[in-house]
């Protein structure tokens, strides 16, 4: 399923952080996981990503796309 929403923040040593989407809802998320291959985003940032069942018993994202310029 396809979730859009913002950066709500992110841990650039550890290279995670969390996305808050349109919906309100909290979703985790990893740097290996941004397209572009940069590995870097900042809070704000509008992303587009696909939700799934994590390895932690909660739903997280993948294959998280940038959205415009920021």
């Amino acid at each position: 399923m396809n979730v859009t929403g913002v950066v709500e923040s992110f841990d650039d040593r550890r290279g995670d952080g969390f996305i808050l989407s349109d919906e309100g809802e909290r979703f985790y998320f990893h740097c290996v996981s941004i397209l572009d291959g940069t590995r870097e985003i900042v809070v704000g940032q509008p992303v587009r990503a696909l939700r799934h069942a994590g390895h932690v018993g909660r739903d997280e994202l993948t294959d998280v796309e940038k959205l415009g310029p920021y």
